[in-house]
């Protein structure tokens, strides 16, 4: 599920710029993060690049203790795997090896990075540590919770693939 506690008030693209939802917590309580909390079971959520004035003024809810702590993991109830929304957008600030450190420091179980840079990567996994105790344990419920695979051959469905996409 995504993205905790909600984007729906983000009206900048997080992808280019930081969004900033500036309503009161009683009316984020009230209209956000309710369907989040009918959704608290879910085994893997992710997280949002916006700041909520009311409840973290100077970070966005993927490096935000309080958002976190306070919001995700007690207020709406979710114990699952929480995974950061992807380092590269430009929503955050700092290399991308603070954003992973601080990504962390907030209280993220994963930091997500989707480009493929490899010194990208190489400064991500510098700044984050091994997935080990709680954050562990919920990656096991994760992995626990999908079906084990079927007997379906890799390189006949990639042929397959191949072959749909094959010009003339």
């Amino acid at each position: 599920m995504k993205h905790m506690p909600g984007h729906g008030r983000g009206f900048a693209d997080s992808h280019l710029e930081l969004p900033v939802v500036t309503v009161s917590r009683g009316e984020l309580e009230t209209h956000d993060f309710p369907p989040f909390v009918a959704m608290k079971d879910e085994l893997m959520a992710m997280t949002c690049h916006v700041v909520f004035t009311a409840i973290d003024p100077d970070n966005p809810a993927t490096t935000s203790r309080k958002v976190i702590d306070d919001v995700i993991r007690t207020e709406i109830g979710f114990k699952g795997l929480l995974l950061s929304d992807d380092t590269s957008m430009n929503a955050l600030a700092g290399t991308i090896g603070e954003r992973a450190a601080n990504i962390i420091a907030g209280g993220c179980d994963i930091v997500l990075h989707c480009n493929g840079h490899m010194d990208e990567m190489r400064e991500v996994v510098a700044n984050v540590p091994p997935l080990a105790g709680l954050a562990r344990e919920r990656a096991q419920l994760v992995e626990e919770g999908f079906p084990t695979t079927d007997a379906t051959d890799e390189a006949t469905i990639r042929a397959e693939f191949d072959a749909m996409f094959a010009t003339a």
